[in-house]
């Protein structure tokens, strides 16, 4: 600032001794001293010189450092040691800005490596197209290799090699996204474009990315999980019919030649384990046939017989975890239309949950009940009388495999 005072000072004394050069020389003209009224002048012109030397000179350093800006040449150093006085601060600034703009833009230029190098190194192609002349601004070596082209300067070299992709590519709306089939080699890519205005131009994002490995690994994880959940499945069938079939084995051992008083027991018995294991027959056939759109086969039959022939199957479990079983309908003969196999399969797996939760508690008690609710719909439950499952596993309870189970109720 002291620098900036004295540069006013001294413009504006030069502008006080060119008034006064001016002034003398008019009081000697008109004194009609010629002579000395023409060496004033003289000196009035040459203060006039400085005095424009004076006012100019910043607008030639200033006219210098915007042509070097208009060049975006900052690398220039304006030196002060050599410099007038009055133009020492004036440099300065100049190179302050200057040093100010080589930061930004070695920032800026860092930031667009960084991300250069990150969109080089995802497997995701990447396209920036000018919409309205077809040139590509900029493209990483993904989309290069993913198209098998070294170089995209526009989008008419895509639609020579690729038409499929040139024609998604176009149709593609910015914030829509789609799955492209290449029939060529079976690649299927998702296409997910964006749109952004700068500069006066209009311009298009598009991501194109190989979901050929996510797919397969996600028919891998749905395969896994079906095995899983037909291993279950079998799995609880298969048990209660060997554990029911070892209890009628015993029964016609114990019973000796007095068959008689046995024979409604182990009737019933074979009957029940015929019937799960014709459920059990579809319920491979339906996985058999996975790929078919099947329909489930309803049939009419009484809710309480259902009841009963779920606790038969399951009672040696039963009896063996002494667990009293109780069937409460408020209309015995209450029917049910539905595939009796699968219904059948889902009270099961319920009691069976309910078996194991029901292993620490002491008189434990297993209740099957069924009623119409006011919409007219079947309610069937399955309750026991076990210590309850935390809240964060009842959000999870229809995730197969994912939480253990645990004591409590369970409702259907």
């Amino acid at each position: 600032m002291a620098i900036h005072r004295k540069y006013r000072f001294r413009y504006a004394l030069r502008l006080v001794l060119l008034f006064l050069s001016l002034l003398v020389t008019a009081w000697f003209f008109l004194k009609a001293e010629y002579i000395l009224s023409v060496l004033v002048f003289l000196l009035a012109v040459v203060q006039a010189w400085l005095l424009y030397k004076l006012v100019v000179l910043p607008f030639t350093e200033l006219e210098d450092f915007a042509s070097a800006a208009r060049y975006r040449d900052f690398s220039r150093h304006f030196n002060i040691d050599k410099a007038p006085v009055e133009l020492q601060a004036l440099r300065n600034d100049f190179n302050q800005i200057n040093q100010t703009f080589k930061t930004i833009t070695k920032e800026k230029e860092a930031q667009y490596q960084y991300l250069q190098k990150i969109l080089e190194l995802i497997q995701t192609g990447i396209l920036l197209y000018d919409t309205e002349t077809g040139k590509v601004s900029w493209v990483n070596e993904s989309l290069k290799k993913m198209l098998e082209l070294p170089y995209i300067p526009n989008l008419q070299l895509i639609e020579k090699k690729n038409a499929i992709v040139y024609n998604a590519v176009l149709q593609l709306e910015p914030g829509q996204s789609s799955v492209l089939l290449l029939d060529a080699d079976q690649q299927k890519l998702m296409l997910s474009a964006a749109a952004f205005f700068t500069e006066g131009k209009n311009y298009k994002l598009v991501a194109l990315q190989n979901i050929n490995e996510a797919l397969d690994e996600n028919e891998a994880r749905s395969w896994q999980k079906l095995l899983s959940v037909m291993t279950h499945e079998i799995m609880n069938s298969v048990a209660p019919i060997a554990s029911l079939a070892a209890t009628l084995k015993q029964q016609l051992q114990s019973g000796g030649n007095n068959l008689s008083s046995i024979k409604e027991d182990v009737e019933l018995g074979i009957e029940t384990i015929q019937r799960r294991s014709e459920g059990l027959m579809q319920f491979a056939a339906t996985y058999r046939t996975l790929n078919k759109i099947t329909s489930s086969r309803k049939q009419s039959f009484l809710v309480g017989e259902l009841f009963e022939n779920v606790l038969q199957l399951l009672s040696p479990k039963l009896d063996q975890r002494i667990i009293n079983t109780d069937i409460i309908l408020k209309d015995p003969l209450m029917k049910l239309s539905a595939d009796r196999h699968l219904i059948e399969q889902v009270l099961i797996n319920l009691v069976l949950n309910a078996i194991d939760a029901l292993k620490d508690t002491r008189d434990p008690r297993l209740i099957l009940s069924g009623y119409l609710n006011n919409d007219g719909r079947i309610i069937i439950t399955v309750t026991d009388n076990g210590a309850g499952m935390p809240a964060d596993v009842m959000e999870k309870i229809f995730i197969p495999f994912l939480a253990p189970k645990q004591a409590g109720v369970v409702l259907v």
